[in-house]
């Protein structure tokens, strides 16, 4: 018998049937961290119950089903009629059962209910991304519709709730649940939504209007609900606008087509009109539609951050286990010092941005109290949370790149997760304002709200001492802060210092040693290089490499 070429040896199993949660110590840790001690050992049930669901291999499976078939248009139906809906693979709406039974739409309803709800978001965004956007905007619809008391008594029941009742064959009053979605772009404005020209006619009854006009960017259009912008007679003002109107016929929401996107392909994102009948509630005051809908942008901005700190957990996850199961030139790859550094480098990013995601939840959680911390919380979070958009969203594509590279052939072909998480990468940082958008929104903090300034210094300072690095770098900030001199044009350098600065002083409080120094020797001390694998010698890179394996 002729000896077998098919022998696989020296390959690395798929990283599968582990707990995304329990096997990630910056997370575990952080939720423990920022929650009340009697609520932590029943928070960390629920989340480890939802990890190991999430590293399943069936869960990973409909992942890439709900990718390999994105969703399908059906403008009409066989006989003409008008229909206008999408089509989805099974897998899709598996994925989006589990996220709403684990309560991913529903912060707004128990204590630490962000926290728990962004880490379980978290968690699940490394199933499957592109789900996760209708996910994020029913959560994120809620705080918008407490504008309007009678619209938020109608809404929010249904968007909370723990059942995913898909279908747009009835109205919302009849299902179970509902899924909401938004749309502000339009062709004309782009981020500049006060340039939108959609059009809002009063109709007789109290808050209802009739809407022209043509939406360049509507996420989920298979949603139940929408919070859009248009122009009423009193200036841009927020609306409501639902699939099923509640005598249980369609309302006027023609899918015009739907977009070919670089990656986020198993979700829907669509252009739409409104042909003048379409039937809307106003939210909130005329004319003040931008500060209305401002508070659902607002927490979809957070689920950025948590959104590619999510993404840049698997992608350090799949690359340290590949390099722990594979060999070359006599060793597993993770003991090789180049990919050693390679990959410590990619884990201090990686849990850098957790720490700050979480941080950001529990601000949250305290901001919707009462009280001076509160009223610290907010005042944090007005200029942290644009810092952190602006600066995490942009991570993930450099080291969704590096991680694949980690891989090798094996990350480059469709079989593997990476290209799909690659391709995600730059969502994030386009979705809710892109850079420009969060740094000059930063800027506007800093010049309206000296409060907000003094909350950001004084969580930076409570590390002060700790680190002669960190503490040089906090005072480069106030140096730029001084210098106003051009401030626009460097909007960018001061933005990245304030979240490298606020990045640094969390870990120093709360990472291993190991973790926060290797983060202040090369973000904050400048001993770094401009790609990852560039940190300076004298560090525990083992150790960091180890805290940040996943145990399958």
């Amino acid at each position: 018998m002729p000896p077998s070429t098919h022998t696989v040896t020296n390959q690395a199993p798929p990283l599968v049937d582990y707990d995304v949660f329990s096997a990630d110590p910056a997370l575990a840790e952080g939720v423990a961290r920022h929650m009340a001690p009697e609520r932590a050992e029943e928070a960390r049930a629920e989340l480890a119950a939802l990890g190991r669901t999430a590293g399943s291999a069936q869960a990973q499976e409909w992942g890439r089903q709900a990718n390999d078939h994105p969703p399908v248009l059906r403008t009409h139906d066989r006989y003409g009629h008008r229909i206008d809906e999408v089509d989805f693979h099974p897998a899709w709406h598996r994925l989006m059962e589990h996220a709403v039974a684990a309560g991913l739409t529903d912060a707004w309803s128990r204590p630490d209910g962000q926290l728990r709800r962004t880490a379980g978001f978290y968690v699940w965004s490394q199933v499957e991304a592109g789900h996760s956007c209708p996910v994020s905007m029913s959560h994120a619809a809620v705080p918008a519709l407490r504008k309007e008391p009678t619209l938020a008594a109608e809404w929010e029941p249904r968007l909370s709730s723990h059942v995913y009742d898909y279908g747009l064959d009835r109205p919302a009053s009849a299902k179970l649940g509902a899924i909401a979605g938004m749309g502000m772009t339009e062709k004309q404005g782009g981020s500049d939504v006060r340039a939108n020209t959609t059009e809002a006619v009063p109709l007789t009854g109290e808050g209802e209007y009739a809407l022209l006009g043509h939406k360049w960017f509507c996420s989920a259009p298979m949603s139940d609900v929408f919070l859009v912008l248009a122009q009423a007679p009193g200036g841009l003002t927020c609306f409501l606008v639902p699939r099923v109107l509640p005598d249980g016929t369609h309302n006027a929401f023609r899918i015009q087509r739907l977009k070919d996107k670089l990656g986020n392909r198993s979700n829907a994102s669509s252009e739409v009109e409104f042909d003048g009948s379409t039937w809307a509630r106003r939210v909130g005051e005329e004319g003040r539609g931008v500060a209305t809908i401002i508070e659902m942008v607002a927490a979809t901005r957070l689920d950025c951050v948590t959104g590619s700190a999510a993404l840049m957990r698997q992608a350090v996850a799949q690359a340290t286990h590949h390099t722990a199961h594979r060999s070359a030139f006599g060793k597993l790859l993770i003991e090789q010092p180049l990919m050693r550094n390679v990959l410590a480098d990619m884990a201090l990013e990686s849990e850098a941005a957790t720490t700050l995601t979480l941080r950001l939840a529990a601000a949250y959680d305290s901001a919707a109290g009462e009280g001076e911390q509160a009223a610290a919380d907010r005042a944090f979070l007005r200029l942290a949370l644009p810092t952190a958009k602006y600066w995490v969203t942009k991570r993930g594509v450099p080291l969704a790149g590096e991680a694949l590279e980690c891989l090798g052939g094996n990350g480059y072909v469709e079989e593997s997760p990476m290209p799909r998480l690659l391709r995600e990468s730059p969502l994030n940082s386009l979705w809710e304002g892109s850079g420009n958008v969060q740094a000059l929104d930063v800027l506007r903090a800093l010049q309206r709200s000296p409060e907000s300034l003094n909350a950001f210094l004084t969580e930076i300072g409570q590390a002060h001492g700790a680190d002669h690095r960190l503490d040089a770098a906090t005072k480069d900030v106030f140096s730029q802060l001084a210098d106003l001199d051009g401030i626009e044009t460097r909007a960018r350098r001061l933005v990245e210092r304030m979240a490298l600065v606020l990045q640094g002083s969390l870990l120093v409080r709360f990472a291993p040693t190991a973790v926060s120094d290797a983060f202040c020797a090369s973000r904050l001390g400048g001993d770094w290089g401009a790609a990852f694998g560039t940190l300076p010698s004298g560090l525990d890179l083992e150790a960091i490499v180890e805290r940040a394996l996943p145990v399958a």
